[in-house]
């Protein structure tokens, strides 16, 4: 994990520049593909996701190493055909798992964060599940253990793999030429995310389209199609942690009422969107119909509340970046600390975005908890041993944090949202 947290200290800001570039492309040719409040709940989407990720939260079913060393039926050296054997073996298994997501309702909790946004742009790409908590990807290595390929190589080549796929989340590139028939390009992507009845579920490749067009998933960007994206079932709301399970929650809300016992066991494994009939009738959901014309979430936000929203991600990624340059001298018990309060965090200002009743409380209690850690312990997890003061600055971060979340909770006039509407 330690390996995998340096190899984010370089790339978030790699990938922060690239944002940063399209935004001002963007703004240039007056064809802006940002929302603030969208963007940061992207941005703040991904962060929930390197943190789980960087701590190891979830269950292995198996590992690669185990797969390895009982199903090898050779061992190979390194070459660089081992290299490109294992990457094409990771893309074919990314394909398929992606393909999963899609048509199997509970493995469609664990994607729908990545289609939540009703933009598309590169902070979008950012927005990687949190509820993947069951580690099953290995299986689908199985021919890349048989084949005896090293540990070392599938380590190096799958984050290599998931970063590579952050570039083509943009609607300022168009088709390119011949690469369209090899590698998934932007254009290909876009059909991806969008909602239109010709372009789901297509597209699902993850580097190489070859495998879309094998399989008979693939679909070309048309020109009289706009793509219109998000999803079906509007997720309405600007934080990520209840994005992340919000599907969930919908399935096993319909399993207990179900009247039918072989549908609370069934629901699990049909189609994506399925419902039990008596579910759907009594408890209707709202669906989109018309994709050309459907009202996208948005809150009243204050320029005060947007900047204050904005500083927060700031802030937020830069105690990360801390984390990450610290991870070894911070251990796991405060690794698990400082996660907690990234967590918490995030969950506080993206629901003062939300205009949520409790959203004023969150800030104030992450804050007061803060300080007294600072006070009591007179550091910030080891930030002093990194920078001289840095725990005051903290602290005065976390004043700041109080402070708005006391002004935009109670007193702002603003209306908040209560059980999914404003009032």
């Amino acid at each position: 994990m330690e390996a995998y947290a340096t190899a984010l200290l370089y790339a978030i800001p790699f990938f922060i520049l690239l944002m940063l570039i399209e935004i001002l492309y963007g703004y240039l040719v007056k064809n802006q593909p940002h929302l603030l409040l969208d963007t940061v709940s992207s941005i703040s989407s991904g962060m929930t996701n390197i943190v789980k990720d960087s701590l190891g939260l979830g269950i292995i079913i198996v590992s690669y190493p185990y797969l390895l060393e009982h199903l090898a039926l050779t061992q190979v050296e390194s070459t660089w055909l081992i290299w490109l054997i294992a990457f094409l073996v990771i893309d074919f298994a990314g394909y398929w798992n992606h393909r999963l997501s899609h048509h199997v309702n509970v493995f469609w909790n664990q994607h729908v964060i990545h289609h939540s946004s009703e933009q598309f742009n590169l902070a979008c790409a950012l927005r990687q599940s949190i509820s993947n908590l069951i580690g099953y990807f290995p299986l689908f290595l199985i021919p890349a253990a048989m084949l005896g390929v090293p540990h070392k190589v599938i380590a190096i080549l799958a984050p290599i793999h998931l970063f590579a796929q952050f570039w083509y989340h943009t609607q300022h590139i168009g088709k390119l030429g011949w690469l369209e028939y090899v590698i998934v390009t932007p254009s290909q992507h876009r059909v991806h995310h969008a909602i239109n009845p010709e372009y789901i579920d297509k597209n699902l490749g993850q580097v190489l389209c070859v495998w879309d067009r094998w399989f008979g998933t693939f679909q070309e960007e048309l020109d009289d199609v706009p793509p219109q994206y998000g999803v079906l079932k509007p997720a309405s709301t600007w934080n990520p942690i209840h994005i992340n399970f919000q599907h969930l929650w919908c399935l096993f809300q319909d399993a207990w009422r179900t009247r039918r016992w072989l549908d609370r066991i069934r629901i699990w494994f049909m189609p994506t969107g399925w419902r039990p009939p008596d579910v759907m009738h009594r408890f209707p959901r709202p669906i989109i119909e018309d994709v050309y014309n459907f009202k996208r979430y948005q809150t009243q936000a204050s320029p005060r509340l947007k900047a204050y929203a904005l500083f927060q991600m700031i802030a937020t990624l830069v105690l990360l970046l801390f984390m990450f340059y610290n991870y070894a001298n911070i251990g796991f018990d405060g690794l698990l600390q400082f996660g907690a309060f990234v967590f918490i965090g995030i969950y506080g200002y993206t629901s003062l975005m939300d205009r949520a009743r409790y959203a004023g409380a969150i800030e104030v209690v992450r804050g007061v908890a803060a300080i007294i850690l600072i006070v009591v312990s007179g550091d910030w997890f080891g930030i002093e041993s990194v920078l001289s003061g840095g725990s005051t600055l903290v602290f005065g971060y976390f004043l700041i944090t109080v402070a708005g979340g006391v002004y935009f909770g109670y007193l702002e006039d603003f209306p908040i949202r209560n059980k999914g509407q404003l009032i």
